[in-house]
C-alpha cells in the first residue's frame, strides 16, 4: 500500500522569500521582453495576458509534477505571479503614467486610404493580413478607410471616412 507523507507534500522545501524574488525576477523579466522585443501579433489577447497564462502554466506544472518539494512551493510561486499581473492591473488603471508603460500604445496602420507600410514593417503585418481585418470591419476599398490602429490587445480598430 502506498503511503502518503502529508507533512512534506505541504511544507516548504524552498524558504519563502526566495520564492517571490523568483517569482517576481521572472515575471518582470517576462514582462519587459515582451513589452519591448516581441512583436504584436493581430489577434485578441494581450502580452501580460499570454506572459501570465505562460508562466502560471509553468509554475503550476513544476508543483504539480514533483519538480518542487510540495504542493505549497507551487502555490507561493503563482501566488506572486498572479499578485504581479493584478498589481499591474490596479496601477495601469489608476496611473496613466504606468498605462504607457505598461502597454504601448495604439500603432497608425491606415491614414486617409493610405497604409503606413513603416508602422506595419515594424510590427510585421503583411498587406494581406491589414486587408483581411478591414474586410471584418466591412471595409471592401482601403480608401474607404480615414484611420486603422494596431491596438495594444493586437485588434485592430477602423474608422471609416
Amino acid at each position: 500500500m502506498l503511503s502518503i507523507d502529508w507533512g512534506e507534500l505541504f511544507r516548504l522545501s524552498v524558504p519563502l522569500p526566495e520564492l517571490l524574488v523568483r517569482g517576481t525576477v521572472m515575471y518582470w523579466f517576462l514582462f519587459l521582453l515582451f513589452r519591448f522585443f516581441v512583436s504584436r501579433g493581430v489577434g485578441e489577447v494581450g502580452i501580460s495576458d499570454i506572459l501570465i497564462m505562460v508562466i502560471v502554466a509553468d509554475a503550476a506544472q513544476n508543483a504539480m509534477a514533483g519538480e518542487y518539494k510540495s504542493i505549497t512551493d507551487g502555490m507561493i510561486l503563482v501566488a506572486t505571479l498572479v499578485g504581479w499581473n493584478v498589481a499591474f492591473d490596479w496601477l495601469s488603471y489608476h496611473f496613466s503614467v504606468f498605462r504607457r508603460f505598461a502597454a504601448p500604445p495604439p500603432l497608425r496602420l491606415v491614414k486617409d486610404g493610405k497604409m503606413q507600410r513603416g508602422n506595419m514593417r515594424r510590427q510585421y503585418i503583411s498587406e494581406a493580413e491589414l486587408m483581411v481585418k478591414l474586410r471584418e470591419a466591412g471595409v471592401e476599398d482601403i480608401r474607404e478607410v480615414k484611420s486603422a490602429y494596431l491596438e495594444p490587445t493586437g485588434e485592430i480598430s477602423v474608422i471609416k471616412k
